[in-house]
């Protein structure tokens, strides 16, 4: 593939087929300037697009099927066929059978991924209680694909245009939280954001906000002492070394007071302190991106949503800005002459 001539070629795994990756992924390729930027390869089945395009009244949606990634067409949409024969499609209920259906897209876009058949990959939101198995420890993407591509370390990182923020432990039981703060870990997670705001989002001198682990920051020790203890060491040896790192922050007076919007990037210690912050004000255009690794991986920040699903309710914002902010960052590393 000549990539300085065709468009650069970005995966979509097509999730849990019964919630509403399906459908965002359809009504965001409706964008034409998506068409003109790149060329989408959707893993899952044909009889699902079908399905979905019907539900949804857009009989206008085309799509060409082909057997593997080195048949792509750059002008058109692409569906690879995961499995044999789709499963049951039924919106809003959890199946076992869409979960296999969701791991096998997934898993069949990480091979041509290592193979770089692919510039980037869009995850649709899958359930991962359906994959989920004694024989199978899948407890999310980003582990999976950290996993998948041999990487010590990677950081969920939630980006839109107001804010990114980044976690310094994700999907792990709140009890284990304060136990899993250490300096080494805050230590490497600052170090993924850092560079990544650099390599990725093309800012030379990032600033970064650190948020405090408990109520307060902390109460100078009233309420906790791990800022004492870890965090604010930690921060006073970066800003010796010249970075541009800041805090510890009490999350909730943070973005109360709109603090976000003087930084680059914040790091949260726990998924919630992050995410839902980021939620409530970047839910419609905000992106997953695993930040750390060797490939290009962005989703978007919702999950399957059974309560709406095939009832033509989802917005695609999130998936539309999940394929924009791929393309972005394909371009931005060098690896594409952006048009």
């Amino acid at each position: 593939m000549n990539i300085k001539k065709s468009k650069p070629v970005i995966g979509i795994s097509i999730g849990d087929i019964n919630g509403v990756g399906a459908e965002v992924t359809i009504k965001a390729l409706q964008d034409s300037r998506l068409h003109k930027i790149i060329t989408p390869v959707i893993y899952g089945h044909g009889k699902v697009l079908t399905f979905y395009k019907k539900n949804l009244g857009l009989e206008e949606f085309n799509f060409m099927q082909i057997r593997n990634i080195s048949e792509v067409h750059h002008k058109k949409i692409n569906v690879i066929n995961v499995l044999p024969e789709s499963p049951e499609i039924i919106p809003g209920v959890e199946t076992a059978e869409a979960g296999k259906m969701a791991l096998a897209a997934l898993s069949q876009a990480v091979a041509d991924l290592k193979d770089n058949h692919l510039n980037a990959l869009v995850t649709a939101p899958l359930n991962k209680n359906n994959i989920h198995t004694p024989e199978n420890n899948f407890i999310g993407h980003t582990e999976y694909l950290t996993e998948a591509f041999e990487s010590k370390k990677s950081m969920m990182f939630m980006v839109s245009e107001d804010m990114r923020v980044g976690l310094v432990t994700a999907h792990v039981p709140i009890r284990a939280v304060a136990d899993l703060i250490t300096p080494q870990l805050i230590r490497e997670k600052l170090n993924i954001m850092i560079q990544s705001l650099k390599d990725d989002f093309g800012i030379s001198k990032p600033r970064i906000a650190v948020l405090g682990l408990n109520a307060h920051a902390g109460e100078d020790g009233l309420l906790g002492k791990e800022e004492i203890e870890i965090i604010q060491p930690l921060i006073r040896d970066y800003k010796d070394k010249g970075a541009l790192v800041f805090g510890p922050y009490p999350a909730d007076g943070f973005f109360g007071m709109l603090h976000h919007r003087k930084f680059d990037g914040i790091l949260a210690m726990y998924h919630d302190q992050g995410l839902i912050p980021f939620k409530t004000i970047s839910f419609e255009t905000g992106v997953n991106f695993t930040a750390g690794l060797p490939i290009i991986r962005t989703s978007p920040d919702h999950g399957t949503a059974y309560d709406i699903a095939g009832k033509n309710m989802a917005n695609e914002g999130s998936m539309r800005a999940a394929l924009f902010q791929a393309y972005e960052i394909i371009c931005r590393k060098g690896n594409w002459e952006e048009e």
